[in-house]
């Protein structure tokens, strides 16, 4: 999850599997695949390094959950 903040302050997570595309308008609206669009008060590029440093972290966890797969497959 990424942390994004609304324009009345309020921080809430958003899954960034689920954002199908980021609009500067000139606010930041963020629509997700459910058809929900939400006015965000960060930028997009902000948004984007979030969402890549997501992605980095997923596919780390992904890389060790895998190595420890094979490790006990290799064992057993």
């Amino acid at each position: 999850m990424i942390s994004v903040t609304k324009l009345n302050g309020e921080v809430f997570y958003v899954n960034p599997y689920e954002i199908e595309f980021i609009e500067e308008t000139p606010d930041t609206v963020v629509s997700l695949k459910s058809g929900k669009k939400v006015l965000v008060a960060e930028n997009a590029e902000m948004l984007i390094e979030r969402m890549v440093d997501f992605y980095r972290y997923a596919n780390q966890v992904t890389r060790v959950i895998l190595k420890d797969d094979r490790e006990i497959t290799t064992e057993e």
